[in-house]
C-alpha cells in the first residue's frame, strides 16, 4: 500500500518498496495540476482588459502586469522540471504576453501546455534533486526539487490567480469559483 513520501534530512523518503506496482509522483500530481490550470484559464478569461493601470494599492502590482505575469507563470514549471537551476540575472530575456485577452489566454495555454508535458515526463528519481533559483548569485530558494514545483511554481501561481480574484472583485466582475463556490459561480447550490 502506498503511504505518502516523508520528508527527512532534506530527501524524500519512500515508505514502500521500488518493486510494487505503484503510480509515478508525476502520475500523482498531473489531476492537482491540470484543476490549478483549468481554474487559472478561467480567472484570465474574466480580466477586464479596460483596466491596464487598475491597483488595488500604490505597492500592489498594475493590472497589466499582475494578468501577463500569471500568463507566463504556467511556463515557469518547465524550467523547475527540466533546469537545474535558474539565476534571473542570466536568464534569457523573456517576452510577457500582451496585455489583451487573445494574447493572454494563448500564452497560458502554451506554457501549460509545455508545463504539463514536463510534469509527465519527470522522474521519480528527479524529485529528490536539488533545484536552486538566484539573482546574481545570491540564492532566493534552495532545495528539492519537489518543493521548487509546489512552493516557487504551484503555490506562486495560484498566489497570484488569487490576487487577480481580488482585482475582479474590486472592478465588478465575476468571480470564478475555484475550491468551491464563490458569490458569483455558486456551482447550483
Amino acid at each position: 500500500m502506498f503511504q505518502a513520501p516523508m520528508r527527512h534530512m532534506n530527501t524524500l523518503v519512500p515508505l514502500y518498496s521500488r518493486t510494487e506496482n505503484l503510480m509515478l509522483i508525476c502520475e500523482l500530481l498531473l489531476p492537482e495540476f491540470d484543476e490549478e490550470m483549468k481554474k487559472t484559464r478561467t480567472t484570465l478569461e474574466r480580466i477586464p482588459f479596460d483596466k491596464k493601470d487598475f491597483a488595488p494599492h500604490p505597492k500592489s502590482m498594475p493590472l497589466g502586469k499582475l494578468a501577463p505575469h500569471v500568463a507566463e507563470l504556467a511556463g515557469f514549471g518547465v524550467t523547475v522540471l527540466t533546469t537545474p537551476e535558474l539565476d534571473f540575472s542570466t536568464g534569457g530575456g523573456r517576452t510577457r504576453p500582451l496585455f489583451e485577452s487573445a494574447a493572454l489566454l494563448k500564452a497560458f495555454d502554451e506554457n501549460a501546455a509545455k508545463a504539463r508535458a514536463a510534469l509527465k515526463n519527470t522522474s521519480d528519481d528527479a524529485w529528490t534533486q536539488t533545484w536552486k533559483l538566484s539573482f546574481q548569485g545570491k540564492t532566493i530558494f534552495s532545495g528539492l526539487r519537489f518543493l521548487a514545483y509546489r512552493q516557487m511554481f504551484l503555490n506562486h501561481l495560484v498566489h497570484h490567480r488569487a490576487q487577480l480574484g481580488v482585482y475582479l472583485r474590486l472592478n465588478d466582475k465575476p468571480l470564478p469559483a475555484t475550491y468551491g463556490p464563490s458569490a458569483d459561480d455558486t456551482m447550483g447550490f
